[in-house]
């Protein structure tokens, strides 16, 4: 029976309390010379987990073995007398026990450096050891107004950093994230995957300036460098740069192991006022908003009244100019014009300009395209191709290159894109929307609303990722969560006409005349000549069941040539031919057609622009009443290969191939597509679902009762949703 006499006989009490001293001066002394020796961090917790898990062991082998001079033997129970006799505990008993510690120490740490990174603990010691991040400088200036030459100098250090060869640093949007937080430098280090900070402070007196500028080493917050400036104002740039090349120097020295002085260049502005407004207009950009994008295109203006020559603020011109065009405030031939206009200055002052160089290629494949030529994007994808590969680091590039693959139905590679962005800039908000917005294109709704809230938690004033998040719901069925999330954008920006816009349509296609009323005031209250203006006063004389009114809105669209955004001039199209169709016209409106827009039906053209093959499309449910079978197959043959010029294959759009399919004569195979995958998704997806399936190809398809079955729920859905959107629009009308 274990009794405290065997447990003393045994010496396992002194064993112990010697393991417990002997461990505690061991991990003491590791512990604190381990990070000196630039050992990881995790060495450190291997040394005091390896004590304290080798404590049993230890134990239990004093109980089942005894020291003696002749070394280690088995004990033998009640046996104090076998000849030799035991140890007392001594000096050869401690130091016994301070080497099992030690090879305990060391199994361990072998064993943690065996492990491959993904086993391994994922902080800083996985990255690579050239790898830094500059943290937004501290104002330290009682005058908060200052902030803006803090946060200037550390744009000055990104540019000028990300100069140097084999450093990588860390994007300026995931380290302006930090801005204001207090949080551990080794935190932050984790998060943007660098093995060193650059942090510091500027504290302005009158005309003097004090900077400190400090590199830490993330794993164990050693100061590997640390400078303080003392200047005068007079002279931003200079400041900037002198501490920029100090710091390059010391960084080239400590990081990379040469003492070479890198060449590196400033901004691209010796004007200080100038550089002010270009770094506001940064800022305002951020939400990619209408009053946001307005407000950057005054301020870069402004720094281009003051500097001419600034190029960088030309780029940015560009660039903003194009998100106008994407969210509607500009005509996107103007907005295309104008950016190949700048972006050629800008070339040809600095033609190796990669965010110039791929803001051109962009827009002028673009343009070409836009003018019939097929060709141009599929050169312009293996134009960006070739500068994301040589400039892996650049967004812009990668950003325009998923923009235009997502256009040719490559939406999955865009991805892939953008998921590369995301692991060296992961706090930048733009790629975590562009992610959301390639997830909802592939139909991943709950991945898609994860990468939304992820964008808006980082920035959250973008009123597009509340837009977006906002399909999610009208994919799920949800419109008053679809109604909840475009308030939420309307509210954040008031100046975009389009989100009323959007309002309106989706409630006058549901029925709810008088509530989209309101959102159309709005709309022709902002922007009366804009092409969401023109769709919405169509789509309300369809809801009245107006004819005449709808004719009157169709060809004023057409008559107006007004673009195709929201599907405004194809919405025309469409609804003059079903119109026709219907009433036995079709020859009578296509030479209306004809003669506004000349070839326009004509699939044999030398050159079919991207308006005129959107028409083509819809033309096809006028051919299948009017021309013979053999040249309506034709036709849409012909209209299919024009489509895959452009990098687009009209089939993988589930709509457009039941249409192709019934007019080929597929009938059974464009029923079970039908029920598969066009009427399965909610009826909010599909709102204009009577006027589709009641063309001529679809006859026999209505016929079959399970056509029948699933567009009665549908209907039901329907009712079901007008009824809760009309409650909610009355709450909230009633709420104070």
């Amino acid at each position: 029976m274990l009794n405290f006499s065997e447990l003393q006989r045994r010496s396992v009490l002194r064993v112990a309390a010697a393991y417990l001293v002997v461990g505690w001066l061991l991990t003491e002394v590791l512990t604190t010379i381990l990070p000196t020796l630039g050992a990881p961090d995790w060495a450190s917790k291997a040394v005091i987990l390896s004590f304290v898990f080798g404590f049993i062991p230890a134990v239990v082998l004093s109980w089942i073995y005894e020291l003696t001079p002749s070394g280690l033997r088995k004990e033998k129970d009640g046996s104090g007398d076998e000849v030799g006799g035991t140890v007392p505990v001594g000096r050869l008993e401690y130091l016994t026990i301070g080497c099992v510690i030690l090879a305990t120490i060391f199994l361990a740490i072998s064993f943690s450096v065996k492990q491959s990174p993904n086993e391994s603990n994922t902080g800083v010691a996985a990255v690579s050891a050239e790898s830094i991040a500059v943290l937004p400088f501290v104002n330290m200036s009682n005058d908060k107004d200052n902030d803006y030459f803090s946060d200037g100098l550390t744009e000055t250090l990104l540019h000028m950093l990300a100069q140097i060869p084999d450093l990588k640093v860390a994007a300026r949007t995931s380290s302006f994230a930090f801005k204001g937080k207090n949080m551990d430098i080794r935190q932050i280090a984790e998060a943007l995957q660098v093995a060193h900070v650059l942090e510091g402070s500027v504290q302005q007196s009158g005309s003097r300036v004090r900077i400190t500028a400090q590199l830490i080493r993330a794993s164990d917050g050693y100061h590997v460098w640390s400078e303080s400036f003392d200047v005068d104002d007079d002279d931003i740039f200079a400041i900037q740069d002198k501490i920029a090349k100090t710091i390059g120097f010391e960084l080239s020295a400590t990081l990379l192991g040469t003492d070479d002085n890198p060449m590196i260049a400033g901004v691209a502005t010796e004007d200080p006022d100038a550089y002010d407004l270009y770094l506001q207009a940064l800022k305002h950009r951020a939400t990619f908003s209408y009053t946001g994008l307005a407000a950057a295109e005054d301020l870069l203006k402004g720094a281009l009244l003051i500097d001419p020559d600034f190029l960088d603020a030309k780029t940015e011109l560009a660039n903003n100019y194009l998100h106008q065009s994407e969210t509607g405030m500009m005509s996107r031939d103007v907005a295309l014009a104008s950016v190949i206009a700048i972006t050629d200055q800008v070339l040809l002052e600095s033609p190796k300009d990669i965010g110039a160089r791929a803001i051109h290629v962009f827009a002028q494949a673009s343009q070409n395209a836009t003018s019939g030529d097929s060709s141009s994007l599929a050169s312009a994808i293996d134009e960006l191709e070739v500068l994301v590969a040589s400039h892996p680091r650049e967004y812009l590039p990668r950003r325009l290159l998923s923009r235009m693959l997502k256009g040719v139905q490559r939406s999955e590679a865009a991805l892939q894109l953008q998921k590369e962005s995301l692991s060296f800039d992961p706090y930048n908000a733009r790629i975590h929307f562009e992610i959301g917005s390639l997830y909802l294109s592939l139909d991943r709704l709950e991945e898609a609303r994860a990468a939304l809230l992820a964008s808006l938690e980082i920035e959250p004033n973008q009123p597009n990722a509340f837009l977006e998040l906002s399909q999610i719901a009208l994919n799920s069925g949800n419109g008053v969560d679809y109604l909840q999330q475009s308030l939420k954008a309307m509210a954040l920006d008031p100046r975009d006409h389009e989100i009323p816009g959007f309002i309106a349509a989706f409630l006058y296609q549901l029925g709810l005349v008088e509530e989209a009323d309101d959102f159309r005031k709005r709309v022709l209250a902002i922007a009366p000549a804009s092409a969401v203006a023109y769709r919405i006063e169509l789509l309300r004389a369809i809801s009245l069941d107006d004819e005449a009114a709808g004719l009157t809105a169709a060809r004023r669209t057409i008559e107006g040539g007004i673009d195709d955004r929201q599907f405004a001039f194809g919405g025309a199209v469409q609804y003059l031919l079903r119109t026709a169709a219907s009433h036995g016209t079709i020859d009578v409106e296509s030479a209306y057609l004809e003669q506004h827009w000349p070839g326009i039906l004509d699939v044999d053209a030398p050159v079919i622009t991207i308006r005129y093959l959107t028409a083509q499309r819809i033309a096809f449910d006028a051919w299948s009443t009017t021309l013979p079978r053999e040249e309506l197959l034709r036709r849409v043959a012909r209209v299919e290969a024009i489509a895959a010029s452009y990098g687009v294959d009209l089939r993988q759009d589930h709509d457009a191939r039941m249409a192709i399919m019934a007019l080929q004569g597929g009938v059974e195979g464009a029923i079970e597509l039908a029920l598969s995958d066009v009427i399965i998704p909610s009826v909010l997806t599909n709102l204009d679902w009577r006027r589709r399936f009641a063309q001529a190809q679809y006859v026999e398809m209505m016929a079959d009762p399970r056509i029948q079955v699933a567009l009665q729920a549908w209907e039901t859905e329907e009712a079901e949703v007008r009824d809760k959107v009309r409650d909610f629009l009355f709450d909230l009308s009633s709420t104070p």
